[in-house]
């Protein structure tokens, strides 16, 4: 690695730096703003404005925001994620478990999904133009127009009600054989899928046809290779960044796919838990959700990046 790619490299981890940074900030002032007071949900109505009192100083939720904002950011430095204030135990204890339960289902759609879209993308720009190209087209876009609790829906009201195949929640915790974990993840899986998969394969087929584009590319076709060699061996390996960036940017509307499925499909995962932090005001849990998507997302992203630049052969 020569010292220019070097330099963009150490950027591009500054600038991650200095973005999860900006986005702790912003994630402690919205969940400070939300409406209703924390205290009052916990003491319920009948609460004395004294044990009020009590309770939000033994909180200090009398400290100034700025103060609370750096204590509880030295808490993630350190990993000491706070105390739930719906549940009374470490934040980590409840994350834990459901962590698991998401990494799950974000694995099993990804093992599913990718290669899927990468073959439909892959294969369509090396048949542009073809029926074969205008089809996969023509999905894409269908897929991406439809929102994902509509396909939630829709698979729900098909599958689970109509045809009675599959059931309508997915209890993962209650999974002893291949056919369960099959049954549980059918339409979580599905719908996910849809999610990201129109993406990619557009993403996909707009790199490799660039890459096609070039001149090297068409220097290799005057001298007689195939359409595969063209791609496998030209076009793929110096499409591998806008590839990879394409395959990251999909990957992360899993964050947004999976709150909307996990709330429709009861999935015990981080981001169902999330949505119950909200109900509750539970604010440390809501935090600690809200940081854990975005510093995945944050991931992805500098990841796709970081390979972007050691792929490029003009940096080289």
């Amino acid at each position: 690695m020569n010292k220019h790619v070097l330099h963009l490299v150490l950027a591009r981890l500054v600038i991650a730096v200095i973005t999860l940074v900006i986005v702790s900030f912003t994630v402690f002032a919205a969940t400070v703003l939300l409406p209703g007071d924390v205290v009052e949900i916990l003491l319920g109505q009948a609460a004395t404005p004294e044990a009020v009192a009590g309770l939000r100083a033994a909180m200090h939720l009398d400290d100034p925001a700025i103060w609370r904002f750096f204590r509880w950011l030295a808490g993630i430095l350190t990993g000491n994620f706070g105390i739930s204030y719906a549940n009374n135990m470490p934040v980590a204890d409840l994350i834990g478990p459901r962590l698991l339960n998401s990494l799950k289902l974000a694995g099993i759609t990804t093992v599913f999904s990718v290669p899927i879209a990468l073959s439909l993308g892959i294969s369509a720009a090396m048949w542009r133009g073809s029926w074969f190209d205008r089809a996969v087209t023509v999905l894409s876009i269908g897929v991406v127009s439809v929102p994902e609790f509509m396909v939630a829906t829709s698979a729900v009201l098909v599958f689970a009600v109509y045809l009675k195949w599959l059931p309508a929640l997915s209890f993962a915790n209650e999974i002893h054989s291949f056919g369960q974990m099959l049954r549980v993840y059918a339409m979580p899986v599905i719908t996910l899928s849809f999610v990201i998969s129109a993406q990619m394969i557009r993403m996909t087929r707009a790199a490799v046809i660039e890459t096609l584009n070039t001149p090297y590319v068409e220097m290799a076709l005057l001298k007689g290779a195939s359409r595969a060699r063209l791609v496998l061996r030209h076009a793929l390996p110096n499409a591998l960044g806008p590839i990879v960036n394409a395959v990251a940017l999909s990957l992360s509307y899993l964050l947004g796919g999976v709150i909307i499925v996990e709330t429709i499909f009861n999935y015990p995962g981080v981001a169902k838990l999330m949505v119950d932090a909200v109900s509750t005001r539970d604010l440390p849990l809501i935090q600690t959700c809200a940081m854990l998507f975005c510093m995945v997302y944050l991931l992805l992203i500098t990841t796709a990046d970081i390979i972007a630049i050691v792929s490029n052969p003009r940096l080289k």
